[in-house]
Parts: structure tokens; sequence; C-alpha cells
């Protein structure tokens, strides 16, 4: 019975290990890891992948209504810019004022894809010697050719908080947001500093508040003002010390929202043209923790 029992238990481990490494999300993760360091499986997956086109760190979109998306091109038959502008029907755009009008995969794509462009216009040489880096063909590195140091991608680690009194929440514009719109607090972390430093020296420095509590919540990859790591938390505050104090050289504008006004503005389409966006009233972007 005892030997009957072992042997279950090891079916039910190899049969489960057989099937996560089987799984499509580990093929696909083992299938990236080769492409990165594998120039030849990189090479020919070129020939038959899709590819984003940028100029100028600036993605190529298409219009479709309300949204723009960025084709998958397989095959250019010009890499002029007017040209592909012409023959595809579409424009080189910045990201920023594209981004709220892209489908959420797109925009992370989009994202993803003008980090890495920027990265390697960014660390052309080698900051030891001066010498130029050679990039592999995934472009998920620099190599010294004659030292062998390896550069690799950055992020800057940047917290997104929202704070609240338990029954309001603080938001925040800055003078370069779209009329109505508000958002967040951010800020970048400190050499040195902690998640939960950075947290409640933002707070702190922006709108002038002491924080009772804060925990973690999610993260994502964001574009601006470069490739950062968006780490967001909920913090809050003691409603009977909630006044604010404005940092004018860092906001325009911090004031409590209820909850009725929050729900009204996520219910509000965030796919909208800038003209259009500028009429909707007090509204918080998408995308954005």
């Amino acid at each position: 019975m005892a030997i009957s029992l072992v042997g279950r238990r090891g079916y039910r481990k190899t049969s489960s290990l057989f099937w996560r490494f089987h799984s499509s999300y580990v093929r696909r993760m083992r299938y990236m890891f080769d492409l990165k360091e594998d120039d030849d499986a990189c090479r020919q997956a070129y020939n038959s992948g899709a590819f984003l086109l940028f100029c100028n760190l600036s993605p190529f979109l298409q219009r479709k209504e309300e949204m723009l998306s960025p084709p998958k091109i397989h095959a250019a038959g010009s890499l002029e810019q007017t040209a592909i502008e012409s023959e595809l029907n579409g424009s080189f755009g910045e990201i920023r004022k594209a981004f709220f009008q892209l489908e959420e995969e797109d925009a992370s794509l989009i994202s993803t894809a003008q980090a890495l462009l920027r990265w390697h216009e960014n660390n052309k040489y080698c900051s030891k010697t001066g010498e130029p880096t050679v990039r592999n063909l995934a472009g998920s590195k620099r190599i010294g050719p004659n030292n062998g140091i390896i550069y690799y991608p950055q992020m800057s680690p940047v917290v997104i908080t929202l704070v609240s009194d338990e029954n309001r929440c603080l938001l925040v514009r800055q003078a370069s947001f779209p009329k109505g719109m508000y958002s967040a607090l951010s800020g970048f972390c400190d050499v040195g500093e902690s998640l939960e430093e950075t947290v409640r020296r933002e707070v702190a420095e922006e709108v002038g508040l002491e924080l009772t509590s804060l925990e973690y919540s999610a993260s994502q990859h964001w574009p601006f003002p470069h490739s950062t790591l968006m780490i967001a938390c909920h913090a809050v505050v003691d409603p009977q010390q909630s006044e604010i104090s404005i940092n004018k050289q860092e906001l325009e504008a911090a004031r409590w929202f209820s909850r009725e006004e929050v729900v009204k503005a996520l219910g509000r389409n965030p796919k909208l043209s800038k003209e259009k966006y500028d009429n909707v009233g007090f509204s918080v972007p998408p995308g954005k923790l």
C-alpha cells in the first residue's frame, strides 16, 4: 500500500511537471529566451515575422474611427517615410499623443519597441572605454567587442500612488495634462530608497500629507518620459489631517474626489482624440495604473 501511494505521488509530480513545461506560456517564454540568446534562431524568425515600423522613434499608425492601430508589416516595398505613409494610408506620429488611442495590446507592443529603440540609440558606446558596442540580432543586449562587457536595457522604477482618506481619493494634474485630466501621484525612486520611502516622500513633497498606511497593488511598463517600471500602490491618510498643501513647482492642481466622481470619469470614453478629450470635463488617463 505504501509503495502504491509513493508511486501515485511520483506520477502526479511527473505529470504536473510534464504539463507545466509543455504549456503554451512556458513554450512561449522558452522561445523568447532562445531568440534573445541565439542569433541563428532570431534570424529564422526575421524571415517569417511581422514588423512594426518606426521613424525617429515615432511609430507608424493607421486611424480606425476613434482608434489608432499599428499595422504588422511582413514586407515593405520602400523604406522612404513619405512613400510608406502614402502606400499604407497612415502616418508616423508621436507616441505620447497617440498612446491613449491605442488598444491595450498595441500600446504595450509600441511602448516596448520604442523603449528598446531609444535604449540602443542612447547606448552605442561602452561607458568604460568609449568604444562602440555591438547589438545582438534580437536587440536584447549590447556587447563591447574588445572587453566583452554586456549591457542590458534598463528601466527606471517609478511609483504611482492612489491616496485616499477611506472615502475620497486624491488626484492631481500637471500643466502639461489635457484639459480636465487628473491622475494619481507619481515620481521616480531616488537612489537608496525603498518603494515605501519613495511613496511617503512623493506624497509629502507634492501635496504635504503624511501617510498612515500603504500597500503594493500592481506594476506595468510605462514609456513616459522614457522606459520606466510603474509600480502602483494604495496609500491612506488620516481623514482628520487631509488638508492639501500643493507644491506649485510640481503640480498645477490637486483635489479630493468622491467615489461617484471617479466612477463617472472612468465611465467616459478614454479613446478620444485630443480635440474631443478637451470637452469631456474631469477625466482620468487610460492605461495608467
